[in-house]
């Protein structure tokens, strides 16, 4: 008998996890991470730690396995809380949940599992894991899961072939709906709860809240910007490379703030986002206002009307080598290859046709249609059919 630990985290999907493996004849031992004690920038009833543990003991109960909880409180304040609040001072957006599941669940989450004598760890994750044979060696595919509302290979992407080959993804086979009426029918507490949204681990923030721990506020401008702008009628000049085109269809519009009117004042730029519609608490313009740039330099947050800004799209983004990672390593590109893959810049968006491009610095994905709110600091995953083969973070 195979020894698994499952990441049990009082929610519906790691509970149905567990039951599966207990079924399919593994040793089967739950673990609750406890990763946050705040709960001063929690909104506590949303998510609090307390009752998800109390269900995660319910359900190894019911189900007849040992289960313990570990504290990795310290480590995810440092690999995550810290990271967070460093990308939001330099004007970027981390994705926490990628992170936490590079981070802890599948690093420091395996690793204790390992010292506690196990082959595998699993989790309630939306996503298939298959192994293939390539020059006698294992290889390990990182696959979409099969219900395409719940699909979360995305949050997945950081993953390597050392991690996924320890790893099992019991629910990736069954439909969200499926997962419900096992749980229902084995009795689980967890049958009917409602899935946990919000910060991986947290629940739901007050981000400035959250973020006003380090990030101090500091009043400054919002300004509009109107789509009539020249900037947003380019001619497309004549490249001497491959290179330069890339270049040019990756820049990011500069503004100046002379460019607009001022039409509100905001508590600090580093609160915001690309694509952000919430929270500025400016009314009266026709359409509503959305963030189309930021600057933690000057403290200013750049907005224009309507979902359909010109400021809002680009067609192309780069990723440094440094961020660039391959879940595939064997299908990694060399300096000036290219690859025609699939690829979302954010969790739940559809796929979108685009075209990798390597070069001497790192890489560049070329949409064929022109995205809304590419943000740097978070992620983009290209994907091969099905399978999810590499990721980056937006530089």
């Amino acid at each position: 008998m195979k020894r698994v630990i499952v990441g049990l985290s009082g929610g519906v999907d790691s509970s149905v996890a567990a039951y599966l493996l207990k079924e399919q004849g593994y040793e089967v031992i739950g673990l609750f991470m406890k990763n946050w004690h705040d709960d001063s920038v929690t909104i506590s009833d949303e998510c609090p730690w307390l009752d998800d543990s109390n269900d995660a003991l319910l359900v190894a109960e019911k189900l007849g396995i040992p289960f313990q909880t570990v504290d990795l409180s310290e480590q995810y304040k440092e690999r995550i809380v810290d990271y967070m609040f460093n990308e939001y001072e330099r004007g970027r957006t981390p994705n926490p949940d990628v992170l936490c599941n590079r981070e802890i669940k599948f690093d420091v989450f395996l690793k204790i599992a390992l010292s506690l004598g196990a082959d595998y760890v699993a989790t309630g994750h939306y996503c298939r894991k298959e192994t293939i044979l390539q020059d006698g060696k294992e290889v390990h595919r990182l696959m979409a899961g099969k219900d395409p509302n719940k699909d979360q290979s995305y949050f997945l992407c950081q993953l390597s072939q050392e991690q996924l080959s320890k790893t099992l993804f019991p629910v990736g086979e069954l439909l969200k709906p499926e997962v419900r009426e096992i749980a229902a029918a084995q009795d689980l507490v967890t049958a009917e709860k409602k899935d946990s949204q919000g910060l991986c681990f947290i629940g739901k923030v007050r981000l400035p809240e959250f973020l006003q721990q380090k990030l101090q506020p500091k009043q400054g401008d919002i300004i509009e910007i109107s789509s009539e702008e020249d900037k947003y009628v380019q001619t497309i000049p004549q490249f001497n490379s491959k290179v330069e085109e890339l270049e040019f269809l990756s820049t990011k519009y500069k503004y100046e703030t002379t460019e607009g009117k001022v039409v509100g004042k905001h508590q600090g730029a580093h609160y915001f986002t690309k694509g952000q519609r919430k929270g500025l608490a400016v009314g009266g313009t026709p359409e509503p206002l959305f963030v189309i740039e930021t600057d933690v330099a000057t403290n200013v947050i750049y907005t224009g009307q309507g979902k359909d800004h010109p400021g809002l799209y680009r067609k192309a983004l780069f990723v440094s080598n440094e961020e660039l990672h391959w879940v595939r390593e064997d299908l990694s590109l060399e300096v000036d290859e290219e690859m025609e893959v699939m690829a979302r810049i954010r969790y739940r968006q559809p796929l979108e046709k685009a075209r990798l491009y390597q070069v001497d610095s790192g890489m560049y994905v070329v949409f064929e249609n022109p995205q809304s709110a590419i943000t740097e600091g978070q992620f983009v995953a290209w994907y091969l059919e099905d399978e999810l083969v590499g990721s980056g973070v937006i530089s």
